[in-house]
């Protein structure tokens, strides 16, 4: 019983010190240009870098830390994309556009012009009333914010071209229709956006910066001489760059707790341990992914302690159970039971059979 109380009361001392880095900054001293560099980082790591808050801002410029660069790229960018939400993976610009200085996107003899939104132009709508072409004409000029108002409330949306064979047909619409002029499509560029998706909205801009100078600094780099304070850049200047790699992976195997603890070993590092909400909210953007109701973590149940602890050795400190779980009162059946993550709802930790076969979240790195 003496050590059973040691035991638990050490642990209670530990609650304090246990810190994280959620994840790895990698300085790649070659020079690319944004795209290349985005690129690069997809191809060997996880993306160019995100940053989240000063934390990771500190561990960033640590890897950068001698390197006698100016300049170095991180993976924010101005972006365009869709009216509908989708990106802007394909693009069909005329030659010498976009020119950086206009935030809307035209089309004109089946090619695509950026333009000031506050002009006035014909548009497109996409509209699922129309089996034929899914395409409304609409011969009113106006700007682009009121035309989109106009084709969501009276179709679907301003149109979007995602493709090469969407472009297609959109310039076959006109052609077919007589339309003359040039059309407003649903192409805008957006605020601030990170490679990875990421939604941080962390900033650490130079004084003065972003200001866009010449039109078409659309990227953003760290200026090592100033704590690694941002600048706005064109995408196309070359700089040296740094990437980061996740520390979390979501495994899409239907595993039993031990098989998932076995393959995170042998493959990564551990089962993740969520010692933090920082780190809990990383496990929800990660779990929106998996294809099982909820997602092995690495908590696991000891019957002769009565309580839960984290298999890579931190302690339970922070919690966030669903109401009836992690109590130890579903554990009295004596059945091994281990922790997992909802994948929906709230995302709340639950107590499951550790013979469940689930979808899991590995760690990537040592911590």
């Amino acid at each position: 019983m003496e050590q059973t109380l040691y035991f638990i009361l050490l642990l209670i001392a530990l609650c304090s010190v246990s810190e994280c880095v959620q994840r790895q900054y990698h300085f790649i001293n070659v020079r690319k240009t944004w795209t290349e560099a985005q690129r690069y980082c997809r191809e060997n790591y996880t993306d160019l870098a995100t940053v989240d808050n000063m934390n990771d801002m500190i561990e960033l410029n640590k890897s950068v830390k001698d390197s006698g660069v100016q300049y170095v790229w991180i993976g924010l960018e101005r972006k365009w994309q869709w009216s509908s939400g989708d990106p802007a993976l394909y693009l069909n610009w005329a030659p010498g556009q976009p020119d950086g200085t206009d935030e809307c996107g035209f089309m004109r003899n089946g090619q695509w012009h950026d333009w000031p939104c506050s002009n006035s132009l014909t548009f497109i709508c996409s509209s699922s009333n129309n089996m034929n072409t899914g395409l409304v004409f609409v011969n009113q000029a106006m700007n682009w914010r009121d035309a989109q108002s106009y084709c969501r409330q009276n179709h679907t949306d301003l149109v979007s071209v995602r493709n090469q064979n969407e472009n297609q047909q959109l310039q076959k619409f006109i052609s077919d229709n007589h339309i003359s002029g040039d059309v407003w499509i649903g192409l805008f560029r957006d605020s601030w956006q990170w490679s990875d998706q990421s939604n941080s909205s962390f900033r650490y801009w130079y004084p003065g910066e972003p200001n866009n100078a010449g039109g078409n600094q659309n990227c953003a780099a760290i200026y090592p001489n100033t704590q690694g304070q941002w600048i706005d850049a064109s995408c196309k200047d070359q700089y040296p760059f740094v990437c980061h790699e996740d520390k979390l992976i979501l495994i899409k195997e239907n595993l039993t707790w031990s098989e998932a603890l076995r393959y995170c070993r042998q493959n990564h590092t551990d089962l993740v341990s969520v010692h933090s909400e920082e780190i809990q909210r990383r496990v929800m953007n990660v779990v929106k992914e998996a294809s099982t109701e909820a997602v092995w973590l690495g908590l696991r149940y000891s019957h002769i302690l009565g309580i839960w602890y984290w298999v890579s050795g931190d302690t339970v400190c922070y919690q966030n159970w669903a109401p009836g779980n992690g109590t130890g009162e579903e554990e009295c059946e004596r059945t091994v039971r281990s922790g997992a993550v909802q994948s929906g709802g709230d995302q709340r930790w639950i107590s499951r059979p550790e013979t469940d076969r689930l979808n899991f979240i590995c760690s990537r790195y040592e911590e």
